[in-house]
């Protein structure tokens, strides 16, 4: 599904009005066209197939962990259409030896980051995809990032920062696998 950037222009230009600002001054009359293809840009990831960034693999035999730390990320909050910017770190064990290029995991979290989101739901997504593509025999992701809604509103609690987790298979099951995992996410 394409964006649409007639529709998107109207509805800033109704928001430009809506707070009282006036969507033909100098400084505003670009402002819908940009934000339309702002929009279409920060929200590719809805035309994109989560599975894809997993389809290449390579048989390796490597069944101990694989973890790539701080993928750095941009994601707009679905409650807010405010964004938030963070970190993932995302591990998997194989299962079987077959194992993804380690560029292939930074773009499985932009895929599912560039999509209205929250926090919690973005950790599970990457995890689940591990699991369910790469048929791994676990995973863990942990995210961390600060939050606009947050910090620009409301509390205004600048700088905090919002961790999530989600492990699963043998990460999960194992609690001395679990914390080797955590101890390289928190090396740093």
């Amino acid at each position: 599904m394409a964006v649409d950037h007639a529709r998107v222009e109207a509805a800033v230009r109704e928001i430009l009005a809506g707070i009282g600002e006036d969507p033909d001054r100098d400084g505003l009359q670009e402002t819908p066209a940009r934000v339309a293809r702002m929009y279409a840009e920060v929200f590719e990831g809805l035309d994109q197939d989560p599975r894809q960034p997993l389809s290449t693999t390579f048989d390796i035999d490597h069944q101990e962990l694989v973890l790539v730390r701080d993928i750095g990320f941009h994601s707009m909050c679905e409650h807010h259409l405010l964004p938030f910017v963070g970190v993932a770190h995302v591990g998997y064990i194989p299962d079987g030896g077959a194992v993804t290029g380690l560029s292939k995991l930074a773009r499985l979290v932009n895929v599912y980051a560039r999509r209205p989101q929250v926090q919690e739901r973005l950790t599970s997504q990457v995890a689940d995809a591990l699991m369910t593509e790469l048929e791994a025999g676990g995973a863990i992701v942990v995210i961390e990032a600060e939050h606009m809604c947050m910090s620009m509103r409301g509390v205004r609690a600048e700088g905090a920062r919002t961790v999530t987790s989600a492990v699963r298979g043998m990460l999960r099951e194992n609690s001395s696998t679990r914390a080797e995992a955590m101890s390289l996410i928190n090396r740093g």
